[in-house]
């Protein structure tokens, strides 16, 4: 009987893959088949906008590669979609099934296998699984699903891939530089294989996300960072690196585990910890000169120095501190066109932050530097800010803080006042969570601010992520402000009820902006990113914001427009760079910075394969 059941359910398994569908859940021998589900089909919008991208040529690639190696190889794999031509020439014949199946069908297929995973961490090590093997499908998949597969491979659910890295580290991807290294890593760029690379997303893994120092497990961030960035903006896979700076951990739970991946010791800090980065940074931009290094989830206390050391010198990026900031500046100017207000309102706004760490310190930067194109000088916009930390307002009387700190801190309010006694004291118009502690935006905080904001509707974004560490739910803003609010978070929610309306949130995700500004900087070969383009990446995004999205309460844009926007965000980046002389790229003038993007945005599919072997 058991074997019988085997039988039955391979068959059962064999007719669905020829038919390429899935199933809404698993076949057990106690219960019928479930019934055949269609894959869920991308919209016409979607579809014209992935076709928009479409090139009309694929370049064949050579391989010196045959036989098992070419199926090893994620680059050049093609799975079942090999032609009968490419099996025999490539001595692949009799190693893969005999079957034919286009992407589009083998897509249906991860679809299928990816709705039966039982929890969002499985999703996430299956598409990484198919990340390892077929870096084309992957990449198809994720850009063609975008909306729903974003979260998985990024925020919030790579939170949890961090935390697990470790147990479930399978194959090697990216670079790791460990103190260790200090005076080889000249040498050891060149272990890396491909001669371009365009963006590099390096952590030192000392604040992953709300998760705090994690070590080395931090690599995911960097791999998910740099997904998106080929799904959403268009890099090429074979043009991004993902890098993990190794120089300790202060989390002694990671290094009193005896399997734990890094170095056993405490974080190396000081000096010596800028003697080292400073090293990389010189080891990285000898062998690619144009090269955008990202810096990701660096802690507080080494961010702002790297960000203000190299902005001016090296094509670099911290997208805690800028990246955060423009897309939430983008989401306040939507706010602002919510209320039927211009862009411009934004200098009559009165902020109260709290979290005053490298992401906090980063949004309030960004909309500085909105005020400051709307007209105001760079003190005038500071005194609209009011900042927190854990321990209450920041005064100027306090002396433990950083430099940018400083500039935020009060001199007409003392020191230390709570969240509730600042929002009463200055009757604030917007409020910022970065301070990745949940439930710190308690009832009292929100209904006070709800109460004394009365000329406009509050602003309230929680920003920071996962999910798990955001200041307060949407369902919570909703109701402690009656449904009178524009909302924004870090992290997704679910649409709330509330008397009878249907309230929608928005995400103010990161990858809004650094697909595209990486897109525009490397195909313009930026010398650096100012400010301005930073503001007109903002402007641009915000542009995409509907009167329909706006009447929802929505003050971003669909991710099914990712790649629009971050073309949209390229072409002002570019434009931003000419006008400032930081353009390097001797083709590009301003009549041809479009057709220039679109030859650089890549498009996952298949290239025929040439083989010439040694």
């Amino acid at each position: 009987l058991r074997s019988s059941r085997l039988v039955s359910s391979l068959c059962y398994r064999v007719s669905a893959c020829q038919n390429i569908k899935y199933y809404s859940k698993k076949p057990t021998a106690t219960t019928e088949a479930a019934p055949i589900i269609t894959p869920p089909t991308r919209s016409d919008k979607q579809k014209v906008i992935l076709e928009s991208t479409k090139p009309t040529y694929i370049k064949p690639l050579i391989t010196r590669k045959a036989g098992v190696s070419v199926l090893n190889d994620p680059i050049i794999n093609k799975g079942t979609a090999f032609s009968a031509s490419e099996r025999e020439r490539l001595h692949i014949r009799g190693l893969i099934p005999p079957v034919e199946l286009d992407i589009e069908k083998q897509v249906a297929r991860v679809l299928r296998q990816y709705h039966e995973q039982v929890s969002d961490v499985h999703k996430h090590a299956h598409l990484s699984a198919l990340h390892d093997r077929n870096e084309t499908l992957f990449f198809r998949t994720l850009m063609e699903n975008i909306e729903e597969m974003a979260p998985i491979i990024y925020t919030p659910t790579v939170g949890d891939a961090c935390l697990q890295f470790g147990t479930q580290y399978r194959r090697a991807r990216g670079m790791f530089f460990s103190a260790k290294d200090k005076g080889q890593l000249h040498a050891m760029v060149y272990n890396w294989p491909y001669d371009e690379v365009d963006v590099i997303v390096m952590t030192d893994g000392s604040r992953i996300l709300g998760l705090g120092d994690l070590g080395v497990y931090g690599m995911a961030i960097p791999i998910g960072k740099l997904c998106l960035y080929v799904a959403a903006g268009g890099i090429h896979p074979q043009k991004v690196l993902p890098i993990t700076i190794d120089v300790g951990t202060d989390n002694e739970a990671i290094r009193n585990d005896p399997l734990y991946l890094g170095l056993n010791m405490p974080r190396i800090k000081g000096p010596a910890y800028f003697e080292f980065v400073d090293e990389l940074m010189q080891a990285l931009t000898s062998r690619w000169p144009k090269v955008l290094i990202q810096f990701e989830d660096f802690n507080t206390s080494t961010a702002e120095p790297l960000l203000r050391k190299y902005r001016e010198k090296t094509l670099c990026f911290n997208d805690d501190i800028q990246g955060t900031g423009t897309v939430t500046t983008a989401g306040l100017l939507c706010c602002l066109k919510a209320m039927k207000l211009p862009y411009n309102a934004i200098c009559n706004q009165k902020i109260v932050c709290l979290g005053a760490g490298s992401a906090g310190l980063g949004v309030l930067s960004s909309i500085v530097d909105a005020m400051k194109e709307e007209g105001l000088s760079e003190e005038e916009a500071k005194s609209k800010f009011y900042v927190l930390d854990k321990d209450g307002l920041l005064g100027v009387e306090r002396r433990s803080l950083t430099h940018l700190q400083r500039t935020f801190a009060r001199a007409d309010l003392p020191d230390g006042i709570d969240l509730v006694g600042t929002i009463k004291a200055v009757n604030p118009t917007i409020l910022l969570g970065l301070s990745g502690v949940p439930g710190t935006f308690t009832e009292e905080a929100i209904t006070e601010m709800a109460k004394r904001c009365r000329h406009q509707t509050p602003i309230i974004f929680p920003l920071s992520n996962p999910t798990s560490r955001a200041e307060c739910t949407f369902e919570q803003a909703v109701t402690w402000t009656d449904g009178r609010l524009l909302f924004a978070s870090g992290s997704p929610f679910n649409p709330v009820e509330y008397k009878g309306k249907v309230h929608y949130p928005t995400q103010g995700n990161n990858m809004y902006i650094f697909p595209g500004l990486g897109l525009g900087v490397t195909t313009c070969e930026a010398s650096m990113i100012n400010n301005k383009m930073l503001y007109r990446a903002a402007l641009a995004l915000a542009s995409f914001v509907s009167e329909e999205d706006l009447a929802k309460g929505k003050v971003y844009p669909s991710i099914q427009q990712i790649r629009s926007v971050s073309e949209a965000i390229a072409l002002e980046v570019c434009k931003a760079a000419m006008e400032d002389g930081l353009e390097q790229n001797p083709e590009m003038t301003m009549g041809n910075i479009k057709p220039l993007l679109r030859k650089e945005i890549y498009y996952p599919d298949y290239a025929p394969l040439i083989s010439r072997p040694n």
